[in-house]
């Protein structure tokens, strides 16, 4: 890149920024009207609109002679009415699409496309555009003209420096905003802005400025829509997990069941053969002890009777004693 080209370019950022920051006080004096209150507009923390700085840098390089072209009064009306209005609309669905919320809205306005532009701010678009080119720019460049190309070089980097700062701490911020808004639970876009306002102003200060910056925030229903779906499809994972674990619970009872019963036949089965093996051991003591008690009772009744002879050879001897006493006794 030489050197001409360095300076153009950091001439076109310092003309950004400035832009940015017209834009940013026009937004806030048009705001105070509405709302009789100060509020500090734009996606951005700090006092200035990029969309408005980036519209007049794209008019400026496309028709206002910088680069070439330097068209008339009507070509940069209409090159600005067309830009501007198409760079709004882009942004408008890149913020609808990244954040869940439509953060302007043109509906109720005539000649509008999709509710993101309207022929009003087209036409204001236009005038500015003309404004820019054919007045402001001169003088701009006039001054900076002027510059010494260490000021120069040194405020464009800062001027990066500090958007690129801002807008990562703005994404972080709108990043918030958006989990407020998947996180309310409702069925239609109305009462999700309502409730993500509500929101928004219990927050902290930072959180505050975006809900103060677009108090029409709405949410549009294609998102409440998906974040239903969303919702819906975590239950239905929810339930098909909650059903697994259930029939995962139902197959590891019936193991557990069929190991049981298995361990308990097992058990029964061994219990079975024990039992007969202590039953035919009981029978077999059984029967020696009956043989024994028999023999002993063999040997006792043989010894009794035997006694009973011996008695009743006794008592026979005795009778027959007696009996010849007496005979003898009658002898004499």
């Amino acid at each position: 890149m030489n050197q001409e080209m360095l300076i153009l370019t950091a001439e076109l950022i310092i003309l950004f920024f400035a832009y940015s920051v017209a834009g940013w006080c026009m937004e806030v004096i048009l705001k105070y009207r509405q709302f009789h209150r100060f509020i500090n507009r734009g996606f951005l923390i700090g006092p200035y609109c990029p969309i408005y700085g980036s519209g007049a840098v794209v008019i400026t390089v496309v028709i206002g002679g910088t680069v070439g072209a330097d068209g008339g009064y009507l070509e940069t009306f209409l090159t600005a009415f067309v830009v501007c209005g198409a760079l709004e609309y882009a942004v408008s669905w890149y913020m609808e699409k990244m954040f869940h919320a439509r953060w302007w809205d043109y509906t109720g306005k005539p000649l509008n496309i999709r509710g993101r532009i309207w022929i009003g701010n087209l036409i204001l678009f236009g005038l500015g555009g003309v404004l820019i080119v054919k007045w402001m720019d001169p003088v701009l460049f006039g001054i900076l003209g002027r510059w010494p190309l260490r000021v120069l070089y040194t405020a464009a980097v800062l001027i990066i420096v500090l958007m690129v700062l801002d807008y990562v701490a703005s994404h972080v911020l709108f990043h918030m905003v958006r989990q407020e808004i998947d996180g309310v639970d409702a069925d239609n876009s109305e009462e999700v802005s309502l409730r993500v306002r509500a929101l928004l102003r219990s927050k902290s200060t930072l959180l505050r400025r975006i809900g103060d910056s677009y108090p029409n925030l709405k949410v549009s229903p294609e998102v409440v829509l998906a974040n239903l779906k969303k919702r819906q499809e975590k239950l239905r994972l929810a339930a098909q997990e909650h059903e697994r674990k259930i029939v995962e619970a139902v197959q590891q009872g019936q193991e557990q069941l069929a190991e049981t019963m298995r361990n308990a036949q097992e058990q029964l089965a061994e219990s079975v053969k024990n039992g007969k093996e202590q039953l035919v051991e009981s029978v077999k003591n059984s029967k020696e002890q009956l043989a024994e008690s028999v023999k002993n009772s063999k040997e006792q009744l043989a010894e009794s009777v035997k006694n009973v002879k011996e008695q009743m050879q006794v008592s026979g001897e005795e009778k027959k004693e007696k009996s010849d006493d007496v005979r003898n006794d009658r002898l004499k």
